[in-house]
Parts: C-alpha cells; structure tokens; sequence
C-alpha cells in the first residue's frame, strides 16, 4: 500500500511538473517573446517584408528572388539578383549551396557560362564581370549583391527605361548598405529594395 502510495506520489509531481513547464515554455515563453518582438522590431518579427509603392507586398528583405520573364529570362529593366543554387526564382524551399570546390568541373563550368551570360547581357568585358554575378551564395537565397555589380548594371537598365545614367548610379549610390557595426563583412545592395526604389522613382 505505501508503495502504490508513493508511486501514485511520484506520477502526481511527474504530471504537476509537466503541467507547469507546459504553461510555462509552451505558452508564456512564447507569448513573450512574441509580444517583445512585436514591440521592438515588428517589421523583422513580421518577415522583414518589403512592399511595391501601391502597398502591395512583394518580398522579404531576406530573401532574393529573380526578376525574370516568363520565359525564365532576365528583364533588362530591371537590376538582377545574384545567381541562386536554390532553384529557379530562389525557391527559399530548397535553400542550399551546391558544395561543389573551386576545381570542380560542373562549378568551373557554370561559372563560365555565367560570365558568357552576363558579357552579353550587360555588354561589357568579360574581365569586368563581379565574381558574385558569376557564383552563387552558401544559401542560394542571398538578397545582396555587391555595388560592383550594381553599379555594372546601370547602363542596361537605364537605356532598357530612358533613365539618366547619373540619377540612375547615384541612386545605386544611395542604396549602398555599409559593413555591419562599421567593420564586418562587406558593403552590399538589397536588389530587391533597389528595384522598389526603382520603381518609386521611375513612376
């Protein structure tokens, strides 16, 4: 009987313990770090999602996409991502790089057909070509691309809209994103915000 008893004992403090850590990580936790999230930095908490000028939301800020006709090509109207190894349009469903080395002959060869691809589109020496345009990043969901690149697509874009080059390069100017905490990483452009401020500016 004193055995049930203590067992009975045990199972009451093993259910009582569930119960209350249930309570306490499974809603009040979450909750909180919700309800903060939502105060400090609602526009992270929410997807850091970016919209067009009529409101319409068009992306996140983390995440690339490509900005290609239906025929998967790239419009020349546009600034273009850096390539993606996720996919067609950055599928952020398969995010992963291709794990290839630097000798491999399948990347050696991508990265060729890349440069020969952007020498054409942009219209410039292959020499001149950013390796970012040419290879893609770890996640193959990068939103960024260097202000080389950037600043390479200018002419193409601004022939493609009957833009001025200057206003044009200056706004590339203006949407340069400095190092993290003035030293880490590189300077870099959101394409995506850019094409937005693009859009803004040419409507």
């Amino acid at each position: 009987m004193s055995s049930t008893r203590a067992i009975l004992r045990q199972f009451g403090a093993a259910l009582r313990a569930v119960l209350v850590l249930t309570l306490v990580l499974g809603l009040a936790y979450p909750l909180a770090a919700t309800l903060l999230a939502q105060t400090l930095m609602p526009a992270r908490a929410d997807g850091s999602l970016l919209r067009a000028p009529d409101g319409t939301v068009v992306g996140s800020a983390l995440i690339g996409q490509s900005f290609t006709g239906s025929d998967g090509r790239p419009l020349p109207e546009w600034f273009q991502s850096r390539p993606s190894a996720a996919g067609d349009g950055h599928d952020a469903g398969a995010s992963g790089g291709s794990n290839l080395g630097p000798e491999n002959p399948g990347l050696v060869a991508a990265v060729e057909e890349r440069r020969e691809a952007v020498t054409a589109f942009e219209g410039v020496d292959p020499d001149r070509v950013p390796m970012d345009a040419l290879t893609a990043s770890a996640s193959g969901l990068d939103p960024h691309i260097s202000p080389e690149y950037a600043l390479l697509q200018v002419p193409r874009v601004a022939e493609a809209r009957g833009l001025p080059e200057g206003e044009l390069r200056a706004l590339v100017g203006r949407s340069i994103e400095g190092r993290d905490l003035g030293f880490l990483g590189e300077e870099r452009v959101n394409v995506l915000e850019l094409n937005i401020a693009l859009d803004r500016w040419g409507s």
